[in-house]
């Protein structure tokens, strides 16, 4: 018999029943990512007072909000990178644009009525396909359309600045690219430039109002 056994009515030292002493367990996970790293430095409230999905100012560590102007430059490259080669393998069917061989007596529903019906409304919804997953993807992927990551922009997460999830990011480009294909091209472009402009604190357009996303300046 070894004479290192505990007495009796003593647990071991190991023992995982053995009531522990004040302070000696762990704290209680919360499920937040940062339970393995030390907690990320308090926010600063700014000039705002805060956010709109709560608590303090979610941009406070994050990149500056990225400026208007080089987000309609990037988003006409990446309206460019989609369109021209749609364009050209539309040609053997016709092109994906029909030009209207009326006289300029057209009305507008006339015009309307032409462009959404048809060969034209195909072509449309493939578009819209085709933008649609390549906002999707380049937006998952690490937040960078390729026109984005030419002027060194990025979609950020509003409330952590982390890369959306795929799920944000499909809901982003349905929103800035159904209306803006298949319903109201002009006007809803011009909502989201001049959201862009004038939207305080974070410069979102509906896109990134209905995604809960914000775009910011990378290195």
């Amino acid at each position: 018999m070894s004479n290192d056994q505990p007495t009796s009515g003593q647990p071991p030292e190991d023992d995982p029943f053995s009531k522990k002493p004040p302070g000696s367990q762990p704290p209680p996970s919360s499920g937040s990512p940062y339970d393995s790293a030390p907690p990320p430095p308090p926010y600063d409230p700014g000039p705002y007072g805060g956010g709109p999905y709560g608590g303090t100012d979610p941009l406070a560590g994050m990149p500056p909000l990225a400026e208007p102007g080089k987000r309609i430059l990037a988003r006409l490259i990446d309206f460019l990178i989609i369109s021209i080669p749609l364009y050209l393998i539309s040609l053997p069917w016709g092109g994906a644009v029909e030009m209207s061989d009326n006289n300029n007596d057209d009305n507008v529903g006339d015009i309307f009525a032409q462009t959404y019906s048809g060969h034209q409304l195909l072509w449309s919804l493939i578009g819209l396909v085709c933008y649609v997953a390549y906002d999707t993807y380049f937006t998952h992927k690490d937040g960078r359309t390729l026109g984005k990551r030419l002027l060194k922009l990025r979609v950020a997460m509003l409330n952590d600045g982390r890369v959306p999830d795929t799920g944000s990011a499909f809901l982003r480009a349905v929103v800035l690219w159904v209306p803006a294909l298949l319903c109201c091209p002009c006007l809803w472009w011009l909502i989201n430039i001049v959201l862009m402009f004038t939207d305080k604190p974070y410069k979102q357009g509906l896109q990134d109002k209905a995604a809960k996303t914000v775009v910011v300046v990378t290195n």
